[in-house]
């Protein structure tokens, strides 16, 4: 699958994409079963060793998407927000439209599965620590008991090894600054989605900080 990315929205520093992944875990993992696209949506971890990025996660084993193997296509969604025609102060001469501002990465290769209780156990294990502390809390997945070991069964583990990747940033890029300003700037007086992307704006188009 392939991503229509201008070139003004084509993202190409990997610490932008280290950064979307942290703050935004949460992904639709898209492979092909039976000739359909099939979809799940689940949590991943990141990791990035120079060019090299990996994806780990689970699904349930009773989802036929790890039964499939072949490529797959994980999408990161980033913060994303409507831009309102109104904000631009050059909306009346050059008769701006309304847009939608966000940042989202796709990320695909080959899909590997694995179901070694150890491997699963790890990859549980990480992904509790990793989210438990998000939220301010301490659970852990402890495979020296049996009824949460047992548990293992019912999912299976996949690594995907990335190949080919695309971070689209469309943040306005192809305004002028004093656009990008008025826009990142009303952004930051709405919820906290659109806050999101006014920060994105201010790192990516080197706006100062309001």
């Amino acid at each position: 699958m392939t991503l229509y990315l201008p070139r003004a929205f084509d993202e190409r520093d990997l610490s932008r994409l280290d950064a979307l992944a942290v703050e935004h875990p949460f992904a639709t993992l898209v492979t092909v079963v039976d000739d359909e696209p099939f979809v799940s949506h689940v949590p991943l971890l990141y990791s990035r060793d120079g060019n090299r990025v990996e994806l780990r996660g689970h699904v349930a084993r009773a989802n036929p998407q790890w039964r499939g193997g072949g490529r797959a296509l994980a999408v990161l969604h980033g913060p994303h927000g409507y831009v309102s025609p109104a904000w631009y102060p050059d909306k009346l001469e050059q008769a701006r439209v309304p847009t939608w501002n966000y940042v989202v990465a796709h990320l695909s290769g080959a899909l590997n599965t694995f179901d070694d209780e150890a491997s699963l156990a790890q990859l549980v294990g990480e992904l509790s620590e990793r989210h438990e502390a998000a939220v301010g809390s301490d659970w852990r997945f402890n495979p020296g008991v049996d009824a949460e070991r047992v548990q293992l069964r019912g999912i299976v583990g996949f690594r995907l090894v990335v190949d080919r990747l695309a971070l689209k940033a469309k943040l306005n890029q192809n305004h002028p600054p004093r656009n990008r300003e008025a826009v990142a700037a009303r952004l930051e007086a709405l919820d906290d989605s659109a806050r999101g992307v006014a920060r994105w704006m201010r790192a990516v188009n080197c706006i100062e900080g309001a």
